[in-house]
């Protein structure tokens, strides 16, 4: 019997087994990450944080992109509200400059325009089936800006001083 030889530069062997999709997932998302120009989603979740509330209701990141092989001097692309555009030009080294703070090194060298729809977020509410902390520990949780993790945490805290009690099986 002859031995089959497999060219050097042809595909891989299959493998032929099950495989979990967690194997699969990694190649997947980065592709799509990659292909829209998203390194960090930090950057879309946290952008108010970056540039104010002011210019977040007028703006938002659509992209950044690197050049090929580096991961800093990228491009960053916002999507800006018609009239705001130009405002948005005067400002364009001040965001550079906030972005690149907020990654902690020169990942932005050049902001681009684009004029669009900006979404508006909507703000979150506490879901409605937690309960209130009592008066005393809620007074250190009133510092916390997100809404929603302050009614998580006032919820644990009224869990933690609730008293304790068995259970009652009917």
């Amino acid at each position: 019997m002859s031995k089959r030889v497999r060219a050097p530069d042809s595909d891989p062997v299959r493998q032929n087994r099950a495989r979990a999709v967690s194997e699969l997932l990694p190649a997947i998302h980065g592709a799509a990450f990659k292909r829209f120009g998203f390194v960090q989603s930090a950057l879309v979740t946290r952008w108010p944080e970056i540039v104010g509330t002011r210019w977040a209701a007028a703006s938002a990141p659509e992209s950044l992109r690197f050049p090929p092989g580096k991961k800093a001097d990228g491009v960053l692309t916002l999507v800006v509200r018609g009239a705001h555009a130009p405002m948005m030009q005067h400002i364009a080294p001040e965001i550079v400059e906030r972005v690149n703070r907020f990654f902690g090194y020169a990942a932005v060298a050049k902001l681009t325009i684009r004029q669009g729809e900006v979404a508006r977020p909507v703000p979150r509410a506490a879901p409605p089936s937690l309960k209130a902390a009592p008066v005393e520990i809620g007074e250190g949780l009133k510092t916390i800006a997100d809404p929603e993790l302050r009614a998580v945490l006032e919820s644990l805290a009224a869990g933690v001083h609730a008293p304790r009690t068995l259970p009652r099986i009917s």
